[in-house]
């Protein structure tokens, strides 16, 4: 799909200068001098080609009373699916990705204690029958910023 210059300015704008008030699709077309309508229509027809994969806040989880933990689970490669559909029903649950790796399934959770943490796990293990779970819990915090500029493209 080839972006014109609209595009790329409403790309922009939504990665770093998204406006956080009632109607932020009017005031970004207000940026753009276009409609509200064409802003939507827009950002739909760059989801549907998965330019945009996602769209919306990031929060700092910590400052929320969250904490985070990487998962690692050995799981047998007949029952990725299966298990992964445990996995992501919970809503804690922030990533989740498949690797070569003996531990082949890692996954994030985020929750409100160290006890809900385990809870979580315990409450995946029981329903998959898989007990080798690694818990390795957040000791620093690194956050990398990345906006794509689009302008030269």
């Amino acid at each position: 799909m080839k972006l014109d210059a609209l595009d790329k300015k409403l790309l922009n704008l939504v990665q770093t200068d998204f406006p956080i008030v009632s109607r932020p699709y009017k005031e970004l077309a207000e940026k753009l001098n276009i409609t509200e309508e064409e802003v939507l229509s827009r950002l739909k027809r760059l989801m549907d080609a998965d330019i945009i994969r996602r769209l919306g806040g990031i929060f700092d989880s910590r400052k929320l009373g969250y904490r985070g933990t990487l998962c690692a689970m050995k799981v047998p490669a007949d029952r990725v699916d299966e298990v992964a559909a445990v996995v992501n029903s919970y809503p804690g649950i922030t990533h989740n990705y498949l690797r070569e790796h003996e531990y082949n399934m890692w996954f994030t959770i985020l929750a409100d204690s160290p006890q809900k943490v385990e809870k979580i796990l315990q409450e995946i293990s029981t329903e998959t029958g898989i007990t080798d779970i690694l818990n390795l819990p957040a000791e620093r915090f690194f956050k990398v910023m990345v906006n794509f500029e689009l302008n030269g493209v």
